[in-house]
């Protein structure tokens, strides 16, 4: 039976719920869950009876991003695969930007990589007292192109240029100062936070609510053209095949120090 990458649910409420479901990498991503993952969204946005889409992770972790062995097999592939992979990327995470109904994201444990990009393109971010946060993508040789954009727009390029530049981890204090996070709850309450923010989306007009998005968009700039969208597609996929992506990707998978980090011991 195929693995079931992406959990799709709705109640008579009119919350969908989209689960992160790879536990045993972390709900790492890979080529089947991006497919998975747009399309998801894409059903739950084009659904008249979902007025909510929450985003959650399932297992341990909230998501630690890409699944490194897809990415260690796309530094070996054509340019062709690795740009079909890099505008997966992109395309996912655009669509849950670009999503016309409110977007919730519930953090727990480890976000880091992608996952920041997830929780950047949503509207709304609960995080538990365990959710940490890592912008990662320096670290293994490449940018974080695909979800570049989303960051930008929730944490601003000041701390944009400090924490994509060094990729280290910050908790989630640290994350609600930066505008990452908007609520902070304890370790299992995340649905009970959730459940204030929802009825308050709820009380208000389906269609007010999805005018006032668009125009939120509209009035911060924020739209991703198709060909920006291309751009950052083929700054990713280049990068994965570089002298720095290939072995920021091998230093990881061996649990060894990247060749560019040297210092006196």
């Amino acid at each position: 039976m195929p693995e079931q990458t992406i959990l799709k649910m709705s109640d008579s409420s009119g919350v969908g719920t989209i689960t992160l479901n790879r536990p045993n990498v972390f709900n790492g991503y890979n080529k089947e869950f991006l497919i998975k993952l747009r399309e998801v969204v894409t059903e739950l946005e084009s659904d008249r009876a979902v007025r909510v889409i929450m985003l959650r992770g399932a297992g341990k972790h909230f998501s630690a991003g890409a699944d490194i062995n897809w990415f260690k097999e796309l530094a070996e592939a054509s340019m062709d695969t690795q740009l079909e992979a890099a505008r997966l990327s992109t395309g996912a995470m655009r669509a849950l930007d670009k999503c016309t109904k409110p977007t919730i994201a519930l953090i727990h444990n480890a976000c880091f990589g992608g996952g920041t990009g997830y929780a950047a393109a949503c509207d709304i971010v609960i995080a538990s007292e365990d959710a940490r946060f890592a912008i990662t993508e320096v670290r293994v040789g490449i940018t974080p192109a695909p979800i570049l954009i989303q960051l930008v727009k929730a944490i601003g390029v000041r701390q944009m240029r400090r924490y994509a530049l060094t990729a280290e981890t910050f908790d989630v204090v640290q994350a609600k100062s930066i505008g990452l996070v908007h609520e902070i709850c304890p370790v299992g309450g995340l649905d009970k936070a959730a459940a204030s923010v929802i009825d308050a989306l709820l009380r208000g007009g389906p269609i007010a609510i999805r005018d006032t998005k668009n125009l939120i968009g509209e009035v911060g700039n924020s739209t991703l053209s198709d060909e920006v969208a291309e751009r950052l597609a083929g700054i990713s996929a280049a990068g994965r095949g570089t002298t720095e992506g290939v072995e920021g990707f091998s230093a990881f998978l061996e649990k060894r120090i990247p060749d560019w980090y040297q210092v006196d011991k």
